[in-house]
Order: structure tokens, then C-alpha cells, then sequence
């Protein structure tokens, strides 16, 4: 595919539809691979079984007089969430997915903000929700994944499971033959933020299958691809790109038992893809050079690279047999990764397609269900977030004399609005266009790049905007650092000084200044020759005046980014 060819795609009215027409054509090929309680190896459960799950669920919800409702639904990323979520939307009720993360208090508040009538949720943090069972709340049911019995207004969620094929073997349709109207609100997603700011937007069927459809036209997925799923999936990220895409596509979907189980889980499932986020790849990236210069020494992996990249020009590519070990590591099938939530540094997607392992990432929002712009398979820029998703008008309001001001968008795949906000709607959506709160620009090849947000820009004594996300990207490529916060802190005399916190990396600092490789012998030394290092490569308005340094890492969202409010809070 070039530029300006798209992939073909089926054409889906609503996910009832996706649903139906990808088991008519996937029908008995695996659609999950998931491990129950104790079991070492995964289990296949096809779309022909996931669709009569589904069905039975879905059926089962509705004789409990929960259709027109609003159910809530929170756990691990696992098949009976993901057979709760379309018997849901599919008919049911309007389904409003919840961070498993959150304390007692911020479920509760979620559940009052929403009026949810029920609670789906798994036996892992049952204390976390079953508090609420002797509450006077709106909530009529509270469905325990893990129970083996019924207990009150507490439900099984196997029982009700198998009580749902009953019905449909009874003869009970209701589910079933349930219309689906794409047009209007059927789920409902909080963004990240404390629970009382926090914003809950209004998704509809047409919001989520235009993305889907739209996605797909510009990345190469299909039914050979095995998927594993290791973020959260209640974030409409992982939901609509790791969960819903795969479904449309034929993939089969494997659970990741949990971050440090990645490795050994993309062995196990011989996973061809993962989605991620920077922070996850970085680290993954690091670890793996790291690992192969300790192997071969650093000299002997600079030239396999050097070498490799020449052989390419010549359309000779020997990536995949030169770096056997590194594929090995990973499973030996990954052929990409995509990232998303947050920029990925340029360097990391490089590195890992000289690995012969690519990579692409894209941009997105809640609100925007969720993608925006997206690179390619083979037209990209590792600097940029991608190019706008076909049918939807993406442009920068009001730039400045370098091209950057506010992303707008618009088209079918934004939100309905604010659930019972109209003042905030009315603050992004204006005339159609739904605006970001992003800062970024269009280059001459129609890429969209992302310079930060705009609330988080520093803008200086001279009037000159500086984006923290760029200089945090130039101090996180140090080895020496895990990570850094940038700010600006306003002076007496009218100008604002850049500031950095930054997290060392004390361990690889002190290892290095023991053997000798550390360019000064103290870890505030070192970190003050790296921030020196940066400063050279910016203008000089954009230079780090001030730094403090931090052992503890920063306080971050589900998806891996920084809280930037709370740990300015108290800077």
C-alpha cells in the first residue's frame, strides 16, 4: 500500500452487525485464547462460542429487567468482560466501563455520576464493589464474575451465564431480536482525571464501527494476526484498537496475565501484534539492547545494524535472521507493535525496525472514539502522530507563524457530547468541529504532529511557547534517566524559568561511575552533564535552568501517563 491506497473493509452498520458478519466468516477459528484459574496453557474459545455466549448473557440481562439501563462494568481484561460488553451495547443497555484501579469511594461516585442499575464486575476486587451492595444507590444488581452462587442482590456471573442459554433454548429472543439504534448514546466513557472533573462522554454504535472501518482501511490486520492484550481495557484505547478491531478483523485475541508476563505470554500465544504505550516499549526496547551488547558487545551490534541498513537499500532484508536471538525473546512472531496514548520518542520506533520488529503509532481521544490520525504499514514518520483517518477533517485552528495551534476535527467518529454537561460540550464542539486541547501542526505531506497539549505550554518573558512533552522526550533518551516532568516557574521580573524533576536511574549511574564509564563521579553530577547535553541541542529559550531530583517515580494513569497536575501540585 502507498500513500494514498487504503486497505479494503466490510462495511458494518453497528457491532451487532460487526459481530454477526465476523462469525459468518470466522466462525470456527479461535477468537480468544484465555487461561482459566490454574491452567498453564491457553484455551481456544471461537466465534461461533463467543457469539453464543453473547447472546445467552445478553438475553440473561434482559430478564432481569435491565433493558434501556446503565450498566456498569470493571475487572481485568479477560473473556467474561468481553462477553459482558457487547451483550450489553448489543441490545441490553448502555454500557459504562470502569478503571478496575480506582479506590471504593471513586467506584461509588462513577456509579451515582452514570445512575447505573447494575455492576459486572470480577471477584478481584469484589471488596471494592460489594461494599455498595447494603447502600441505598441506584444499583439494582451487582454481578460477580467469579461466584460460584447467587447471595441476595449479588449475582453469579456463570450462573446467569448458563441461566441465558436456557431462555435461548426456551425459545426467548428478546436479546436477540433487539434493534439497535447506531445514532444514540450507548456507552459511556469516563476520561482520566480525578472522578469529580473527570468528563463522561457519550459514544454511539455509528461513532465506534466509523473508526473501526476507518482504522482498518490504513493498517494491515487480518485473520492470521494473534493479538495480546495487556492494557487496560476499559480505556477506550485498548477497547476499540486492542478488543472491538480484532473482533471485525478475524484476529484472535490472547489475555496477558499481567505486565511482567508479556514475554513469557508472547511465546505462549505466538502473538503477531501488541498494542502499547511508550513507556512500555521504551523499556522494552532498553532491556533488549542491553541484553544483546552484554551477548555480542556493543561494536559487534552497531555494525549487524550498519550492515542490515545498507542490505535494505538494496532490498535485501536479513533483519529477522541477524537478530534471531532478540525475535526469539519475543515470542519469534511479533512482526508490530503499535503505540498510542502518548508520543513515542522517534528513536524507539526507529531502533526496533532496525530489529526488523516495526513499529507505528497513532493519535487519539476519548472523544474522538478514539483514533484521529494514524501512520501506516509502509508510509510513516517515526516523528509524527499519523495521518488523519479517511472521512474525517482534521486542521489547525488559528496556528501561529510556525504552523502550531489547537487540532480540530471533525466527523462521524466524534462523540455525542458530555453525558449531562452541555457547558463543557459546548466548549469543544463548536460549529461541528470537536477541539482537541492538543497543540500541534500539519506538515506538507499531511502528517499531523503532535507539540504537546495546550494547557501544559510554557510560555516564556518573550512571548515564545515551549512544549515540556519535547524537552521531556530529549532527557528521557539519557540512559541515565527514567524518566523527567517539565514546567516553568514564573520569576519576579516577568519571565518564566524552564524547570525539570527528574527520576535517575541511580542503579545504571552508580554501576557506571564504579567501572569508570560515567562521564562525573556523582549521581547529581552526572544528571546535571545530561540536562547540559540537552540544553546544547535546543534554542536557548527552551534550555532547563533549574532540575531536582527524585527517587520515587511519578504518579501515573492506568494507561501510563503522567499526572501532571498532582505532581506539580507540590513542586
Amino acid at each position: 500500500m502507498k500513500n494514498g491506497e487504503l486497505y479494503e473493509v466490510r462495511t458494518i452498520k453497528d457491532l451487532k452487525d460487526m459481530l454477526d458478519s465476523s462469525v459468518k466468516l470466522y466462525g470456527d477459528k479461535a477468537a480468544f485464547l484465555s487461561k482459566q484459574k490454574g491452567q498453564a496453557d491457553y484455551t481456544a474459545i471461537t466465534y461461533k462460542q463467543y457469539k453464543s455466549d453473547v447472546e445467552a448473557f445478553g438475553t440473561a440481562l434482559m430478564s432481569l429487567g435491565l433493558k434501556d439501563g446503565k450498566i456498569a462494568l470493571i475487572g481485568e481484561n479477560r473473556y467474561e468482560w468481553s462477553i459482558s460488553y457487547l451483550a450489553i451495547v448489543n441490545g441490553t443497555a448502555v454500557i459504562v466501563p470502569l478503571d478496575k484501579e480506582l479506590p471504593p469511594n471513586e467506584i461509588e461516585l462513577l456509579l451515582e455520576r452514570s445512575k447505573a442499575d447494575a455492576i459486572i464486575y470480577s471477584g478481584n476486587i469484589k471488596d471494592k464493589v460489594e461494599v455498595l451492595a447494603n447502600k441505598t444507590t441506584t444499583m439494582r444488581y451487582f454481578i460477580n464474575m467469579d461466584a460460584e452462587k447467587d447471595e441476595g442482590n449479588i449475582l453469579s456471573f456463570n450462573r446467569l451465564l448458563q441461566k441465558g442459554h436456557s431462555l435461548l433454548k426456551e425459545g426467548n429472543h428478546d436479546f436477540v431480536d433487539a434493534k439497535i439504534n447506531p445514532e444514540v448514546m450507548n456507552m459511556l466513557l469516563f476520561t482520566s482525571g480525578t472522578t469529580d472533573t473527570a468528563k463522561a462522554v457519550m459514544l454511539s454504535h455509528r461513532n465506534i464501527c466509523e473508526n473501526l472501518m476507518n482504522m482498518c482501511s490504513m493498517l494491515y490486520i487480518d485473520e492470521k494476526d494473534i493479538f495480546l492484550s495487556i492494557l487496560p481495557i476499559h480505556h477506550t484505547y485498548e477497547c476499540t484498537c486492542g478488543f472491538l478491531c480484532q473482533l471485525y478483523r478475524g484476529c484472535t485475541i490472547a489475555y496477558c496475565e499481567g505486565l511482567r508476563h508479556i514475554v513469557k505470554n508472547l511465546k505462549e500465544s505466538k502473538a503477531t501484534m501488541m498494542l502499547g504505550v511508550p513507556l512500555v516499549f521504551e523499556s522494552m526496547y532498553r532491556q533488549i539492547m542491553n541484553q544483546a551488547i552484554k551477548s555480542k558487545g556493543e561494536s559487534k551490534i552497531k555494525f549487524a545494524i550498519s550492515l542490515s541498513n545498507t542490505l535494505r537499500k538494496f532490498k535485501i532484508d536479513i533483519r529477522k535472521k541477524l537478530f534471531k536471538q532478540i525475535h526469539e525473546a519475543l515470542g519469534g512472531h511479533i512482526r508490530m507493535f503499535i503505540s498510542g496514548a502518548a508520543g513515542i520518542d522517534p528513536q524507539i520506533a526507529k531502533g526496533l525496525r532496525e530489529l526488523g520488529i516495526s513499529l507505528v503509532q497513532g493519535y487519539g481521544l476519548t472523544e474522538c472514539a478514539p483514533i484521529v490520525a494514524l501512520n501506516r504499514n509502509n508510509y510513516y514518520k517515526d516523528e509524527a502522530a499519523g495521518l488523519p483517518l479517511p472521512n474525517l477533517q482534521v486542521e489547525i485552528d488559528n496556528p501561529d507563524e510556525d504552523g502550531i495551534g489547537e487540532i480540530k476535527c471533525k466527523g462521524s467518529s466524534v462523540m455525542l457530547g458530555y453525558y449531562e454537561d452541555p457547558e463543557a460540550t459546548a466548549e469543544v464542539i463548536k460549529d461541528g468541529w470537536f477541539y482537541t486541547g492538543d497543540s500541534g501542526f500539519i506538515d506538507e505531506d499531511g502528517f499531523v504532529h503532535i507539540t504537546g497539549r495546550k494547557k501544559n505550554v510554557i510560555i516564556t518573558g518573550n512571548g515564545k511557547n515551549v512544549f515540556p512533552e519535547e524537552i521531556e522526550t530529549l532527557l528521557n533518551r539519557s540512559m541515565y534517566i527514567k524518566e523527567s516532568l517539565v514546567y516553568g516557574k514564573g520569576q519576579s521580573d516577568g519571565d518564566t524559568v524552564i524547570c525539570a524533576k527528574i527520576v535517575p536511574d541511580k542503579e545504571k549511574i552508580e554501576e557506571d561511575i564504579k567501572n569508570g564509564t560515567a562521564p562525573e563521579s556523582t549521581v547529581d553530577k552526572v544528571i546535571e552533564a545530561e540536562v547540559k547535553t540537552v540544553n546544547k541541542s535546543m534554542v536557548i529559550y527552551k534550555h532547563v535552568k533549574e532540575f531536582s531530583l527524585q527517587d520515587e517515580e511519578f504518579v501515573k494513569t492506568t494507561t501510563k501517563k503522567i499526572k501532571r497536575h498532582e505532581e506539580l501540585i507540590n513542586k
